[in-house]
């Protein structure tokens, strides 16, 4: 890992080898981050060095052209489930139950829909081939999910997938990664019923790095770095609910609040 500023178009190959996803790496502390967040560059996205800084409240944010930077931003941009704000227009539209919303069922698709997806102010995307290969591998571990909102097909048919995120979990924390939407409020729809039901399965922490105009809204704020680090490190105090999502999460998007709002059953 190197400290120092990043070239533009300097991809070395990495003196660090491939790391299980068991493999600890000792990561440079998050507090010595730089004016802009980046705590270092080089190395690779190995398992057991994504998860290792994710552990450490650090992720990987970089573009083609650039080494793999790690960065750990300070203010942190976080959502606490029992904070999430559902607008009467949101409420409307889960109502209205027009998508499929289910978990883990293509991650592959939508992380690729996220890398595909426009953004305004951007020039291409972050989500590069190097960095769809590495979460899928996480999510073949167990540790990355995606959650889904298709359009509601006929019997016996998969309606077509429209909106969407992916992230990743350990202990009590989520850290979402992207999010998109190919149909209105697809991508909301999918994101709220998941905070729902995380709250619900004792989630502490929904960690989404930066600040959007798009979470905001949602009720996601930003908090002073080491109060992020000192919440993530009660996170990860609880054991990772590892494997298939659609699995350890039955019925999904079924949860208390699922059921007191879209449902409209009593309290």
């Amino acid at each position: 890992m190197h400290r120092r500023k990043a070239r533009r178009g300097e991809r070395r190959e990495s003196d660090i080898p491939y790391l299980g996803e068991d493999v600890d790496f000792p990561f440079p502390e998050a507090a010595g981050a730089d004016e802009r967040g980046i705590v270092c560059s080089g190395g690779n996205l190995s398992p057991g060095l994504l998860l290792s800084a994710y552990r450490r409240g650090i992720f990987p944010w970089f573009s083609e052209d650039e080494p793999i930077l790690w960065w750990s931003p300070d203010p942190r941009f976080v959502l606490f489930p029992e904070e999430l704000h559902v607008t009467g227009t949101m409420r409307k539209i889960l109502r209205q139950r027009r998508y499929e919303l289910c978990l883990d069922r293509d991650f592959p698709a939508v992380i690729r829909a996220c890398s595909s997806s426009p953004r305004p102010g951007q020039n291409g995307t972050w989500i590069t081939e190097d960095m769809i290969e590495a979460y899928i591998e996480l999510h073949r571990l167990g540790l990355a999910h995606s959650v889904e909102a298709r359009l509601r097909g006929g019997p016996g048919a998969e309606g077509e997938l429209v909106g969407g995120l992916y992230g990743i979990s350990l202990g009590k924390a989520f850290f979402g990664e992207s999010m998109f939407s190919r149909a209105d409020d697809a991508s909301k729809a999918a994101f709220i019923p998941l905070v729902w039901r995380l709250r619900d399965e004792g989630f502490t922490l929904v960690d989404s790095q930066v600040y959007t105009d798009h979470l905001a809204g949602l009720g996601a704020r930003e908090i002073p770095r080491i109060e992020y680090l000192s919440l993530l490190a009660g996170s990860l105090d609880a054991a990772t609910r590892k494997g298939d999502w659609s699995a350890l999460f039955p019925g999904f998007p079924d949860s208390t609040e699922y059921r007191r709002v879209v449902l409209k059953e009593a309290d």
